[in-house]
């Protein structure tokens, strides 16, 4: 199961937040998200966590959303699957066909 974990404190580290979530159960991988693609390298505050069983990681979600990390309240829940030929429109949370409004290339 992937869990999305928002609002982190930028000083926590990838062996904190997974001793917040093996209380729970294995955690299989933590991701801290960062800038390092724009070169700053800064973190952005959140994080993915996944967990193989998903009796545990409800079991984490529901215990861990709302709770206190460093003076900040982080949000947890279960993650959206990535998918191809959708996006979610961040103005509208609205999935949004990538390919809606192109048009074919013309043969002649």
């Amino acid at each position: 199961m992937n869990i999305y974990v928002g609002n982190l404190p930028i000083t926590i580290t990838e062996d904190e937040l997974r001793q917040e979530f093996a209380t729970f159960g294995e955690v299989l991988s933590v991701t801290l998200m960062n800038n390092k693609y724009i070169g700053s390298g800064q973190p952005r505050g959140y994080a993915y966590v996944e967990m193989p069983s998903r009796p545990e990681g409800e079991a984490a979600i529901a215990a861990i959303n709302g709770k206190q990390l460093n003076h900040m309240t982080i949000n947890v829940i279960e993650a959206l699957p990535l998918s191809k030929e959708t996006s979610v429109s961040p103005n509208t949370n609205k999935k949004v066909n990538r390919h809606a409004g192109r048009e074919r290339e013309r043969k002649d």
